[in-house]
């Protein structure tokens, strides 16, 4: 039983580090890189899709997005998905491309961006204390209902914190190296 609550834990918790990398991705740094733009939804034909279900996405420059939509009707919704998102990127159609020239960050946007992602960090970290109460409350129910002895309950806590703590330390160690990416480009 107590495998199981811990098994699950760490599914979950490996869900949540998989977010957070996601999340990471989307914050902009003065590279291009696809997963800036790859999960911005577009409204085309009344459904909302993602621009990697619509296009294929390049970086033939280290400074320049090419989105190739495989539809040609869906380059003015992709180009205004783009606007409208929070990344201030202008996109030009070029022909049947879209191209995204990102410029260097200013210092004042490097700053803005840091503030991003702490706080996406610290929404993950809030998932990451959920996600251990949970396992907790459940690991105390195994007790009460007499499934484990207290003795199995603490060695349990114990070895969940653990867990935790090593999720916690992925998280900060994928912080910090986005956060270096974003003040040295």
């Amino acid at each position: 039983m107590l495998k199981e609550v811990l098994s699950k834990t760490k599914q979950n918790l490996e869900s949540a580090v998989d977010f957070y990398h996601k999340e990471v991705g989307t914050v902009r740094t003065g590279r291009a890189t696809p997963s800036l733009v790859e999960d911005i939804q577009v409204d085309f034909y009344g459904q909302k899709m993602h621009i990697k279900e619509l296009a294929s996405i390049t970086t033939p420059e280290p400074r320049t997005l090419m989105i190739q939509p495989w539809d040609a009707n869906a380059i003015e919704a992709i180009r205004g998905a783009i606007s409208k998102s929070d990344l201030g990127l202008n996109p030009a159609v070029d022909g049947q491309t879209i191209r995204l020239n990102i410029p260097p960050l200013t210092e004042e946007r490097r700053k803005e961006f840091v503030k991003v992602l702490k706080n996406k960090t610290e929404e993950t970290r809030i998932k990451i204390r959920r996600i251990r109460e949970d396992a907790w409350n459940e690991i105390q129910k195994l007790e009460k209902n007499k499934e484990i002895g207290e003795d199995e309950k603490f060695k349990s806590k114990e070895d969940l914190q653990e867990l935790v703590d090593s999720y916690n330390k992925k998280i900060e160690e994928m912080e910090k190296k986005k956060e270096d990416e974003l003040m040295k480009t």
